[in-house]
């Protein structure tokens, strides 16, 4: 009788470097160096032959899930130290001209529905956050942080207490890595 197993590859390209301590793994590629800790009961993760293998053995649905969840982290993480991500933005307006600013750490939104106070949010992580005009380029190797400081960006400019159809004043992610969203 033959034990029902669940297994998933990810291919390893040259120049990229992955490594397992205990339950944590280690990619490590051109454009730096990415770490996750990745544990569930039941899921084994190993090297084997230019392959990190994610394995369950007699899966149940939670591990199926988790399985496939490792799979796409390590595609990610082996995607973000070749390629990296970016996320472009859009600023619009129609009622007041709004002034976006990188200032150290933060992202610094001005005269937004002509408010007197500026609007601030933190840049997650290690992304880097370019303005140039009306579009914003937010770039990383971790795809988590990259995203969470484009969500970060959307939500400091979403409207309340206003008719949404008649003030779309604020910022828009509109490509995700060439693709527009």
């Amino acid at each position: 009788m033959a034990i029902p197993l669940l297994r998933e590859e990810v291919e390893v390209p040259e120049g990229v470097s992955v490594e397992l301590r205990g339950d944590e793994v280690v990619v490590r590629g051109p454009k730096g160096e990415l770490r996750k800790r990745l544990s569930y009961p039941g899921i084994r993760i190993y090297k084997d032959d230019g392959r990190v293998v994610v394995e369950a053995s007699f899966p149940k649905k939670r591990q199926r899930a988790m399985v496939g969840t490792y799979v796409s982290h390590l595609r990610n993480m082996i995607k973000g130290v070749t390629q990296g991500f970016t996320y472009r933005m859009k600023v619009v307006y129609s009622h007041f001209p709004i002034t976006v600013k990188v200032q150290g750490r933060e992202v610094v939104v001005e005269n937004f529905l002509g408010e007197k106070v500026p609007r601030k949010t933190e840049i997650f992580g290690n992304c880097t956050v370019k303005v140039s005009g009306q579009d914003i380029t937010i770039e990383g190797i971790n795809k988590e942080e990259v995203g969470q400081t484009a969500a970060r960006i959307e939500q400091l400019t979403r409207v309340k207490k206003r008719d949404p159809r008649v003030f779309q004043d604020g910022i828009y992610l509109i490509e995700r890595d060439g693709v527009p969203v």
